[in-house]
């Protein structure tokens, strides 16, 4: 996606937070090979929130995107943190209490999704679902319009960028521990969630060596391994 998609994507967002009475609006994409994560949101304290699911890996987003139908969640209740034990008690400590997803596609490809979050409970209003899905299709277009240019234009997506990461991070913590992929990602996860710290700068971290989760090496100190 090229620099100025990424800009129109985050005016999306920005729009859709005031016409849609919302504390802020994300949007999250799908990657060729599958792997989804945070693209775009409209002020930093929602880019936390929206990454929070790919950290934790559940909430109303992957419900959305996995179905390809709108998640609408108007009051974050008991039965909502049952739903999601992990993410729904997690959003609701920063506040949130109302979360509302709409998938991004054309026909049967998925592209991602819309989230909108609020501060209070409530429904969206017959009128404020019709916006939604407008944003949404402004949401597919600049998405669609920024895959169209060619590659000598467009700059690497971030949200594409850390993916690439975390692969390279989550088979390093295999190596490390000795564990299955799918255990040394929820170790890779669990730590950005005990940490409070993106799942993307977690995987940084580990690319880079400043972080391991294995037994200590010669050089590394207390602070530098999770055992």
């Amino acid at each position: 996606m090229s620099a100025g998609a990424l800009r129109r994507l985050q005016k999306v967002c920005v729009e859709a937070t005031e016409a849609l009475s919302a504390i802020g609006v994300g949007v999250s994409v799908m990657t060729a090979d599958g792997v989804h994560g945070m693209a775009a949101a409209s002020d930093p304290v929602t880019e936390r929130i929206e990454e929070l699911q790919f950290t934790l890996g559940e909430g109303p987003c992957v419900d959305a995107l996995v179905t390809s139908r709108p998640v609408l969640i108007p009051d974050i209740n008991e039965e909502v943190l049952r739903r999601w034990p992990v993410y729904g008690p997690a959003v609701h400590k920063k506040g949130i209490r109302a979360v509302f997803a709409f998938p991004l596609q054309v026909g049967a490809v998925r592209l991602g999704v819309l989230d909108v979050f609020r501060i209070h409970a409530g429904q969206l209003s017959r009128k404020q679902i019709g916006q939604a899905f407008q944003f949404a299709e402004h949401a597919v277009t600049t998405l669609l319009d920024g895959q169209d240019q060619s590659r000598d234009d467009r700059e690497l997506d971030d949200a594409i960028e850390s993916r690439a990461a975390l692969y390279q991070a989550q088979g390093m913590v295999m190596v490390q521990l000795g564990v299955s992929l799918t255990e040394a990602m929820v170790r890779l996860r669990a730590h950005a969630y005990a940490e409070d710290r993106p799942l993307s700068a977690v995987a940084a971290d580990v690319v880079a060596r400043r972080l391991r989760f294995d037994s200590p090496q010669p050089g590394d100190s207390h602070d530098d391994r999770i055992r």
